[in-house]
C-alpha cells in the first residue's frame, strides 16, 4: 500500500523516520449518473465556459476566490513553498492519557511504521510510551492541511489518529429537561443493560445494507423480483416498565437459546471421547 505520508516522528532531539499508511477505508457499493432515455453514463469533463472547450488537467491551477468572480491563482511550487516544518516532521508536543479525549474529536486513522534506519528509536520510543500509559500529540501536514494528531502506543505498533482542531467541532446544544426516574425502572434498565453486554468483536458487525444492495444487484441481474422483509414498525413508549421487563424477558430467552447451542449434548461428548 502507498504511503500516505513520510516524514520524520520528533521526540525530543531524536527523529524517527516513519510512514503512514491508512488503517481503515469505508467500503460501499458505488453507482454511476445514468441517462435514463439511453442507458449511457453521464460524463464531468473539465470545461471552460469563457473559452467554450474541455481543458487538460495540465492546464489546471489552484485559484482562491477573493471577491465574486475574482480568483488569485497559485500554482504547486508557491503551495509547496509555503508548507510549515510538520509537512516533513511530526513533532510531539505533548503526552497525554488516552482516556482524556474525548473521541468525537477523532477523524482518521493510520498505522505509523518505521524506516530501517529508525527501528531501533521507534520501539524505545513504543516501549517508553506503553509503559508509561501516555499516547503523544503532534503535528503533521499532508492532504494541503496542518492536522493536529494524537499517536496511541500498542502491541502492534503505533496507531495515529488525526483530529479536528475545536472549532471544528459542533457544540452539543442544550440538554433536554431531565425527567423523574424510578428505581424500579432504572433497576430494570440495568439489567437489561447486563443481559446485552459482551466483549467487542468487531468482525460479528456487518454493514446490512451493503448485503441488501448486493442481492438486488444480483436479483436484477438475474431479472429476478427480490423478497424484501417488512420493516419493524417503531412507536413511541408510554409503558416503560412494560417495555423494559418485555425486552428483558426476550434478551433472556435469546441468551439462554444460545448457551443450549453452544453447549454439547451427551451423546456429541461421548462421540468426541470415542
Amino acid at each position: 500500500m502507498a504511503a500516505a505520508w513520510k516524514g520524520f516522528l520528533a521526540f525530543g532531539l531524536v527523529s524517527i523516520p516513519i510512514s503512514l499508511e491508512p488503517a481503515a477505508r469505508s467500503e460501499r457499493i458505488s453507482f454511476n449518473q445514468i441517462h435514463s432515455p439511453c442507458g449511457s453514463r453521464i460524463k464531468q469533463p473539465t470545461y471552460c465556459p469563457t473559452c467554450e472547450k474541455f481543458v487538460d488537467r495540465a492546464e489546471v491551477v489552484k485559484g482562491y476566490e477573493h471577491e465574486k468572480g475574482q480568483y488569485l491563482l497559485f500554482t504547486k511550487e508557491e503551495l509547496e513553498e509555503i508548507e510549515p516544518e510538520s509537512a516533513r516532521t511530526m513533532e510531539i508536543l505533548s503526552f497525554v492519557k488516552s482516556e482524556e479525549i474525548d473521541p468525537v474529536y477523532f477523524e482518521s486513522s493510520y498505522y505509523a511504521k518505521p524506516e530501517e534506519s529508525g527501528v531501533r528509536a521507534y520501539d524505545l520510543l513504543l516501549d517508553a510510551m506503553r509503559k508509561t500509559g501516555y499516547a503523544a500529540i503532534a503535528k503533521v501536514t499532508m492532504f494541503g492541511r496542518e492536522n493536529i494528531v494524537i499517536i496511541r502506543a500498542l502491541e502492534s505498533g503505533f496507531t495515529l489518529h488525526t483530529m479536528f482542531y475545536e472549532n471544528e467541532v459542533r457544540a452539543a446544544g442544550e440538554k433536554p429537561k431531565k425527567s423523574e426516574l424510578k428505581d424500579a425502572e432504572s433497576k430494570l434498565a440495568m439489567q437489561l443493560i447486563d443481559t446485552l453486554a459482551a466483549p467487542f468483536e468487531p468482525s460479528q458487525y456487518v454493514d446490512s445494507y451493503r448485503q441488501e444492495l448486493e442481492r438486488l444487484i444480483e436479483a436484477k441481474r438475474s431479472g429476478k423480483k427480490l423478497a424484501v422483509m417488512p420493516r419493524v414498525k417503531r412507536e413511541n413508549v408510554v409503558d416503560l416498565m412494560s417495555a423494559l421487563k418485555t425486552s428483558l424477558s426476550r434478551e433472556s430467552s435469546k441468551r439462554d437459546l444460545l448457551r443450549t447451542v453452544a453447549k454439547p449434548s451427551k451423546e456429541q461428548k461421548k462421540s468426541r471421547a470415542s
